[in-house]
């Protein structure tokens, strides 16, 4: 790819095509393109948290509250979630316009009326998540990501938890390390790790 996924107007013709993967425990036909992260297929560590997430009702989460991905792509995190969460608001929210499209689309041939869709700054500034579900955009480099999760993860509601899967060699221990210095409100813990990838918790109280 000769520009980056995060960019906000990608470069080139888009030309949707489709691929198949398994959200919400059954296969989905759902349409990609090039210009956003991972269009070829469910990624490895998308599919790592989708697979690993627990009940979060069972931590406390409130399940009619709000959940937000971050950095959605073509909707992989979001589209799980709406597909398993009918009841449940689910935001999508990405830089790239294109990923924005994709995922309209997607949850529209899903026929997800409560997924929304917005640019980062569009989301309404009282709104808070009960979840926020990220794989987060690690190559934008440390200084934009740490951004990112300061603008996000202090939009967490009380009981609200986070979760995000950094590949190990991407440097997840010291991201860890950093959300739990940096956001000290929050209870910070690795929650899962496989195939080099760790899923890494931040839990308010």
């Amino acid at each position: 790819m000769n520009q980056h996924y995060f960019s906000a107007s990608p470069q080139g013709e888009l030309r949707p095509r489709e691929i198949e993967v398994e959200l919400a425990g059954a296969p989905r036909t759902v349409v990609t393109a090039g210009g956003v992260f991972s269009p070829e297929q469910l990624d490895r560590g998308t599919a790592i948290l989708l697979r690993q997430l627990p009940d979060t009702a069972a931590l406390g989460v409130a399940p009619e509250s709000p959940l937000l991905d971050v950095g959605c792509g073509w909707g992989a995190i979001a589209l799980d979630a709406a597909l398993a969460h009918p009841e449940r608001e689910v935001w999508a929210i990405d830089v790239n316009e294109r990923s924005r499209e994709l995922t309209r689309s997607n949850a529209e041939r899903l026929g997800l009326e409560h997924l929304h869709v917005a640019a980062p700054e569009d989301v309404p500034a009282s709104l808070l998540f009960g979840e926020i579900r990220s794989n987060p955009p690690i190559r934008v480099g440390k200084d934009a990501l740490h951004a990112i999760l300061r603008q996000w993860l202090p939009r967490l509601a009380e009981n609200g938890v986070a979760h995000l899967v950094v590949a190990k060699h991407l440097g997840a221990d010291s991201l860890q390390r950093w959300i739990a210095a940096e956001f000290t409100d929050l209870d910070v813990a690795r929650a899962g790790r496989d195939k080099g990838f760790h899923i890494i918790r931040a839990r308010r109280a």
